[in-house]
């Protein structure tokens, strides 16, 4: 909290719309860098889900990415120049934000790449959900990353803006997924999926981390550790059943492969923001530049929710 309060003088308003926000609207916080082409369908997707306005932080686009959130009647955009790594992957930023704005209100936190579905998604918005979440008396709420990608080279296609990512990203990894909870902070440690397997498969343990918690009610004393892999306090990080149930969750459908990632892997190598140790990651960034193919024999192709919660990757958790 103390390191979001310093860094906030980092943050510029270029378009303050947050007299908007009324009691009880969920709201949407992200920092984005040159999310031009997902922008628009990610805002459409967590539009109809339920969100009622999205704060936004633009750290230094030069895609048009600025402009096009301004434009955006329920949107706030503040811009940054500074360093996204020394900001603490840009929580800093958003812990500010969350502290001045979510106090009180279900807060959804996402990168652009990210689309959360959970069960009943397309019949039950998010108000439904955070409704049964609180009558079961929890305050946060988990999801599992799953990455999707196409069935050929990660370059080939074309996907305009507006499109549904998921109509080209329509593969998804359906096992090889491992699971602990880290004691200091009781929260999930989930690794697999499709970058485990193509990218760290010699040294799993350096694979991403898969869990996160993007949906939490807001009290401003209250903040990001890790990402929105873990939260303080840490009881926030309880989103899982510890007497052999099941609570409920969802899914990030994560949309990293599209085409372009091969252009973008190579900046962001050369920037070094993206990861505490960027010589580590240099050989992810290698293979990623090199056009792969993701998809194997052992890939499944998605189909919705509910094949999500059959294979294990989501719960209903007594939601009915």
């Amino acid at each position: 909290m103390l390191r979001a309060f310093r860094r906030r003088g980092q943050l510029s308003a270029l378009a303050d719309r947050t007299a908007q926000i009324a009691a009880g609207d969920i709201l949407g916080f992200s920092c984005v860098r040159n999310e031009a082409h997902r922008l628009p369908h990610f805002l459409r997707h967590h539009r109809a889900l339920g969100v009622r306005h999205f704060l936004f932080v633009d750290n230094a686009s030069t895609d048009g990415t600025a402009g096009l959130l301004a434009d955006q009647p329920d949107v706030s955009l503040w811009h940054t120049q500074g360093s996204y790594k020394a900001s603490r992957f840009g929580m800093d930023w958003l812990t500010w934000l969350l502290m001045r704005h979510g106090h009180g209100h279900w807060c959804l936190t996402l990168d652009a790449d990210e689309l959360l579905i959970y069960p009943y998604w397309q019949t039950r918005p998010l108000p439904a959900l955070t409704d049964w979440l609180e009558q079961q008396g929890r305050t946060s709420f988990g999801a599992l990353i799953v990455d999707m990608y196409p069935e050929g080279p990660v370059s080939q296609g074309q996907v305009a803006p507006e499109d549904d990512p998921l109509a080209h990203l329509g593969w998804f990894d359906a096992g090889n997924y491992q699971v602990q909870v880290q004691p200091r902070m009781r929260n999930l440690w989930i690794q697999g999926g499709a970058r485990a397997r193509a990218f760290f498969a010699a040294e799993p343990r350096k694979a991403p981390t898969l869990n996160k918690i993007p949906l939490v009610r807001w009290h401003w004393r209250q903040a990001y550790v890790n990402s929105t892999h873990a939260l303080l306090p840490a009881r926030l990080n309880e989103v899982y059943a510890t007497d052999g149930g099941e609570l409920t969750s969802g899914v990030l459908l994560h949309t990293k492969f599209l085409p372009g990632i091969t252009e973008r892997s190579a900046e962001e190598k050369a920037r070094g923001e993206h990861f505490g140790d960027a010589a580590q990651y240099a050989a992810y960034y290698d293979r990623l530049t090199a056009d792969p193919v993701l998809h194997c024999g052992a890939s499944t192709r998605y189909t919705g929710w509910r094949q999500m919660e059959a294979l294990g990757l989501m719960s209903r958790g007594g939601w009915i």
